[in-house]
């Protein structure tokens, strides 16, 4: 090993971490050739890569308000719109973009640097509102800004809007196109509209040095420097990085994904303590990693957990200014990397962490290659509903905005709403001195508030249980506040409910009979049975099935057509003491054997024309039909027997999908509770008409029925 490789071994890993950073970033300034100054005979230039993607984005849907980037700051204070209004212009003097338009040249889209613009400042007087309508028409205008199009064409592609709360209070809105500004840009802007406005409120000239070169030399020079060999370099990594496809990540959401992308959006905020950053940054310290490099893993876990899946694919900006003559510049600058993490095998968080550092690094090294190069060469197979590569972002603020004090005047930002959104999620978090500023902005296409809102709140949960226990599995690591586990596993399974635990379903029937005799209980076409019809014949069949020998625990299959005598026969079975096993005619020969056989029915109650579709049984048949009028000679009074609540009140068998058929038993205890819960969750009233329409083979019949007649209202059974 060479002695600089040994001093290099012996580095800490965040110190060697700094170091990488700092090589890539003199490779990236000296390798390439000097960004030069181009002659200015023509006002013409091409579109850097970026620029030529949100070009190609406007022209598939002109007069967008999507790629628009609003910026609000309160101004405090004594405040000169002359000063300000001389400080724009000089700024727009020194910066070409901002005096930029976009055409076509011979089918290609350039630059056009405008020798100047028009710059002028609406003036929205609020004064005579109350501070509480001031604060809503603020936000009101701010929207409203935010959401006006651009004309690429046209220009100018910078607004600004005065807002005058009072003599001393004003809001300035400014908004340019993210195609002639970023983030960093914004800063820029602001910094140098507060140094301008010191020095013309002092009647001084500028201290701002010119310009060596603008963004469209920068364009100039990016298509000069990214030549088939550099491209080639840059891309052997991410072809080894990404493969052929990278997955898709399938978040549950609360509405189906739209046929195409539609922009629309929302923000949640949220605040981690300050005590929980510190931790998370010593955290950071001791594994050798950044902030970054924490929070990011955090949100794959987050990610994992909703999605199960193991390859997470997140994308990240990259402020891309790491050349010292574009540090100051106005332009759209920033790039895209695009982050991919295996989660799988069920890593502690603390290995998971050393993945995704290795992974940020790699990208990192191989920066230079525009998002938009790397989707052409990549060719992923593209949707209108998806964004290229990934639909879910991570931003980490590592200079949060401050007060800028002026002669007089105070500048502070204004927070906004954001009502659009790029991408299904992007979090944001920002360092402040209260703690960690988080901000998820989602797509409302996809997410309600409340969904979102429980996401944050995972999150939270989650960071804090890093914090505290990093060698904790991914599958050990809580998403759940305390308060949400315990009605998880307390107050939701806290089922317990007063109910008449010494009755059976057919006793509560009863009861039903002798307050509304008259009310309708049972529909079926043109036909209908009252409670008290239904009761009688019903007990006519219950005595007729006790001299059959019809008792507790003996089983009566039912196969029948949905009629009244379905009815009939369910309770007929239940009043004679006995439990009823469903048989649904329409079911294959074959099934239907195997359930008789099975339960070993002692009766089985039919119809003439069904008997045919019958094997033959030992079981006593009695058609409902053509045996009626032997049935009717018994008494329609209540059949007394010895059932009790803890005896059988049917069996209903599974669909045998996971093997063979298995028979549930269902006690009349059972049915009672559950009959009475969903008459009292669905508040049935006596005027109710309830639909049955599930196959007497299935569970949800139960539904249909009992909880409909012990609450007096009526079923409607489906014509066939």
């Amino acid at each position: 090993m060479s002695d600089l490789n040994q001093r290099i071994a012996q580095l800490s890993p965040q110190k060697r971490e700094l170091l990488l950073q700092r090589l890539n970033q003199k490779k990236a300034t000296i390798a390439p050739s000097q960004i030069r100054r181009q002659s200015r005979d023509f006002n013409y230039f091409p579109l850097s890569f970026a620029q030529q993607r949100l070009w190609f984005l406007s022209q598939l849907e002109p007069n967008n308000p999507f790629y628009n980037q609003p910026t609000a700051l309160r101004l405090t204070g004594q405040l000169n719109i002359a000063i300000l209004e001389q400080s724009l212009k000089e700024i727009i003097r020194r910066h070409e973009t901002l005096r930029t338009t976009f055409a076509i040249v011979n089918g290609q889209p350039v630059q056009v640097i405008n020798p100047a613009i028009d710059l002028t400042l609406p003036i929205v007087d609020l004064q005579t509102l109350s501070p509480e309508i001031q604060e809503q028409e603020v936000r009101k205008l701010a929207a409203q800004e935010a959401q006006q199009p651009f004309n690429l064409e046209q220009g100018p592609l910078l607004r600004v809007t005065i807002l005058r709360l009072s003599l001393e209070e004003h809001v300035v809105l400014f908004t340019t196109h993210h195609i002639i500004s970023d983030g960093w840009s914004t800063r820029v802007l602001v910094q140098e509209i507060a140094t301008l406005y010191a020095t013309f409120a002092n009647n001084q000239p500028s201290p701002l040095l010119e310009l060596p070169i603008q963004y469209a030399d920068f364009a100039v020079w990016q298509r000069q420097y990214l030549t088939a060999d550099v491209i080639e370099t840059q891309i052997s990594y991410w072809r080894n990085h990404l493969g052929n496809a990278p997955p898709l990540l399938d978040l549950p959401s609360d509405y189906h994904r739209p046929d195409s992308l539609t922009y629309k959006g929302n923000t949640q905020s949220f605040l981690l303590p300050e005590s929980l950053a510190k931790t998370l940054k010593n955290l950071s310290q001791q594994e050798g990693v950044t902030l970054f490099m924490t929070l990011l893993t955090a949100f794959k876990v987050l990610l994992h957990r909703y999605s199960h899946q193991d390859d997470i694919v997140v994308g990240t900006p990259i402020a891309n200014r790491n050349r010292a003559e574009i540090e100051l510049l106005i332009g759209f600058f920033v790039n895209t990397l695009v982050l991919r993490t295996n989660l799988g095998g069920n890593p502690s968080f603390r290995q998971l962490l050393k993945r995704v550092r290795e992974v940020t690094l790699g990208a990192y090294a191989h920066q230079d290659l525009p998002f938009e190069q790397l989707v052409e060469e990549l060719q992923p197979e593209r949707h209108l509903n998806r964004n290229p590569l990934f639909d879910v972002m991570f931003v980490l603020q590592n200079a949060p905005a401050q007060e800028l004090k002026l002669p007089g005047l105070i500048l502070s930002p204004l927070s906004q709403e954001n009502q659009t959104a790029i991408l299904d999620l992007t979090l944001s978090m920002t360092e402040t001195e209260q703690g960690l500023l988080g901000e998820m902005e989602y797509s409302t296409d996809l997410f309600d508030s409340k969904t979102i809102e429980r996401m944050v709140g995972h999150f939270q949960v989650l960071l804090a249980a890093i914090a505290d226990e990093p060698e904790q599995c991914l599958s050990d690591l809580p998403l759940l506040s305390a308060s949400q586990q315990h009605q998880l596993l307390v107050e939701w399974n806290n089922t317990q409910a007063e109910y008449p635990q010494d009755k059976c379903i057919h006793e509560l029937f009863e009861v039903q009979v002798e307050r509304t005799p008259d009310a309708v209980a049972v529909v079926f076409d043109n036909q209908q049975l009252t409670y008290r019809e239904l009761n009688a014949k019903a007990n006519q069949l219950a005595h007729y099935l006790r001299s059959l020998g019809v008792e507790p625990e003996v089983l009566v299959g039912i196969c029948v057509e949905r009629s009244l005598s379905m009815a009939i026969a369910i309770l007929g079975v239940i009043k004679a003491g006995g439990a009823y096993v469903s048989l649904d005619p329409t079911y294959p020969r074959d099934r239907l054997k195997g359930m008789v056989e099975d339960a070993q029915v002692k009766v089985l109650l039919t119809q003439q024309q069904l008997l045919t579709e019958l094997l033959e049984t030992q079981a006593d048949v009695v058609c409902l039909d053509t045996d009626w009028d032997l049935i009717t000679q018994a008494q329609p009074d209540n059949c007394a027997s010895a059932v009790t609540p803890e005896n059988l009140a049917y069996v209903i068998y599974t669909s045998g999908s996971t093997g063979k058929p298995k028979g549930a038993m269902i006690t009349h205890q059972a049915l009672v509770n559950y009959s009475l819960e969903i008459a009292k969750q669905f508040n049935l009233q006596p005027s109710d008409r309830v639909l049955q329409f599930a196959s007497v083979g299935f569970d949800v019949v139960v539904e249909e029925l009992f909880p409909t007649w012990v609450s007096g209202a009526t079923v409607v059974l489906l014509e066939s």
